[in-house]
């Protein structure tokens, strides 16, 4: 779709109610603008009321053109969403590259049903997905190494940091004074044997960062509550110092403080969208889908097929996804949890069919049986009339 040169386009980052923040392009019009407020891109925005009538929801994300700007109060109007490259329902977030989904080693404890629960939601987004590890300078190298085994088996390479030494998140080395690992704990790479670390593993003097892995695209954060988002957040943007809270003593588990879904600009460029956090993620995939989103159903599939085109890798013979890898049983288990859910859609259509709900006196509420609105349906008598009419004068002629 081209676009003209002269309008003023730019990036929702922020939804707010009916209000939207959008951040301009470094080559927006800002004729008339102040040169004092030249850094000061990000204008607070309404739509069309014309855009409200078609329908046409505004989602973080969305590369929007703006008209009518008031560059005193930095205000706009939003009046046309360009069409999107991707979509997110949960979290709301369109036109994003990459899902990064952050989980601690420990405090709270690496849960491998509750990754894996994760994973699967992730990987039903179409999206690319990364793992990241966060408070690796809390366990020992032997976990390290088992950790990154076990995972390497499922399909992943996961990338291991440390949000509190900044461990991997930025291009470091041992002897850079001026680096914020040296200078937090000048001793930390010397902790962990690197021999027993993947390749993937930023301690070591590298070109490769979590922080170049970002650049240049639109990455969604996720992860479970208290495994540190915000905090590395934090770290990848020092200016924002977002909110947040220590892991919960009694329950194990972190407390939400992210409430919204909101898009923040890197320095090195590229956006990363912050989510509000999550113990259980709720999957909504068919069966029929959900060895897709399991690499390793995805491998076996692709070195041979099942004996029926259907087969849902539970008893049926001659599959080739069953068999003995980790995650097999999780696969079984949210197979069923789908099932359930698709059966209970099912049900509730045909309900919704055939009965209709209605409000008692004492507010519960009940279903009763729709009758068929055409069959039953007194005629009005205006259509009486006529009708006594028509047969009046057909007796006369």
């Amino acid at each position: 779709m081209s676009r003209d040169s002269s309008l003023i386009t730019g990036t929702v980052v922020a939804v707010h109610a009916n209000f939207y923040q959008v951040r301009l392009d470094p080559d927006a019009s800002t004729e008339g603008e102040n040169p004092l407020w030249a850094d000061l891109r990000v204008l607070l925005c309404t739509r069309r009321t014309r855009l409200k009538k078609i329908g046409q929801q505004v989602m973080v994300g969305d590369r929007v053109v703006v008209e009518e700007p008031d560059w005193n109060d930095r205000r706009g109007v939003i009046s046309q969403v360009f069409p999107r490259q991707t979509e997110l329902n949960r979290p709301p977030v369109a036109n994003a590259d990459r899902i990064l989904l952050v989980f601690a080693l420990t405090e709270p404890d690496l849960d491998p049903a509750s990754l894996t629960r994760f994973l699967v939601k992730a990987e039903s987004t179409g999206l690319e997905v990364s793992l990241c590890l966060n408070k690796c300078d809390l366990v020992t190298a032997e976990d390290l190494a088992q950790w990154r085994d076990r995972l390497k088996g499922w399909g992943y390479e996961p990338m291991f940091i440390s949000v509190r030494s900044g461990l991997g998140i930025y291009k470091q080395t041992a002897n850079d004074s001026q680096n914020p690992v040296s200078a937090t704990n000048p001793n930390l790479l010397d902790k962990i044997d690197s021999s027993l670390l993947p390749s993937s593993f930023f301690l070591l003097p590298s070109s490769f960062s979590l922080q170049s892995h970002l650049q240049g695209k639109i990455t969604v954060i996720c992860g479970p509550s208290g495994v540190g988002k915000s905090s590395l957040i934090n770290q990848l943007i020092p200016a924002l110092n977002l909110r947040v809270s220590a892991v919960s003593g009694k329950l194990g588990r972190g407390r939400h403080t992210t409430r919204h879904v909101e898009l923040f600009e890197l320095p090195g460029g590229g956006l990363l969208a912050d989510t509000p956090g999550f113990n259980q993620p709720a999957l909504e995939c068919e069966p029929s889908e959900l060895a897709q989103y399991f690499p390793e159903a995805r491998q076996r599939l692709a070195l041979g097929s099942c004996q029926f085109s259907d087969c849902s890798h539970r008893s049926e013979p001659n599959c080739v996804v069953r068999g003995d890898w980790e995650r097999y049983e999780y696969y079984l288990q949210f197979l069923s949890e789908a099932i359930v859910r698709q059966q209970q859609e099912l049900n509730s259509t045909s309900a919704e069919a055939s009965l209709k709900q209605q409000t008692k006196s004492d507010g519960t509420q009940q279903y009763e049986p729709k009758l068929q609105t055409k069959k039953y349906r007194r005629s009005s008598r205006r259509l009486q009339h006529q009708s006594l009419q028509d047969m009046c004068q057909d007796d006369l002629f």
